[in-house]
């Protein structure tokens, strides 16, 4: 059920972060795993922005790192796994979006490795869209 006490643009960077999650797995089904990776970063970089977004109750800064938007969305109590994740999924953002060596990161970010992304990507999302931030919080609007 959507929440409409959320803001035009948190409602846009959800539903572009489900986007790229599905584009994500298309990239997965075509063997295009370094998209993969790139659009799962894109989709967890825009649930947060729509996170920034509700809590700053303010337009999200225009930047690609996820440390950055976690400690600006205030979410200290995400589990620590996926803490782990992110900052993991943000250190490869820059190789597989712009590869000094095609070969050597097509190597690197095999299937299986996509795969993983992919399913921890979900993990994730499925906690920052659980939040309480952006459910029902009438008190704010």
């Amino acid at each position: 059920m959507e929440n409409l006490h959320l803001r035009s643009d948190s409602k846009n960077w959800i539903a572009t972060s489900r986007y790229d999650l599905e584009t994500a797995e298309h990239m997965l089904l075509s063997g295009r795993y370094l998209y993969v990776i790139f659009t799962c970063h894109l989709s967890i970089e825009k649930m947060l922005k729509a996170h920034v977004a509700e809590v700053l109750q303010n337009y999200a800064p225009r930047t690609h790192d996820l440390i950055l938007l976690l400690r600006k969305a205030a979410l200290t109590e995400m589990p620590e796994n996926h803490l782990e994740f992110i900052g993991k999924i943000n250190n490869v953002s820059i190789p597989t979006r712009y590869p000094e060596d095609l070969q050597r990161a097509i190597n690197a970010y095999s299937k299986s490795v996509a795969k993983d992304y992919l399913a921890q990507t979900k993990e994730v999302l499925e906690w920052l869209q659980a939040h309480p931030n952006l459910q029902e919080n009438l008190a704010q609007n």
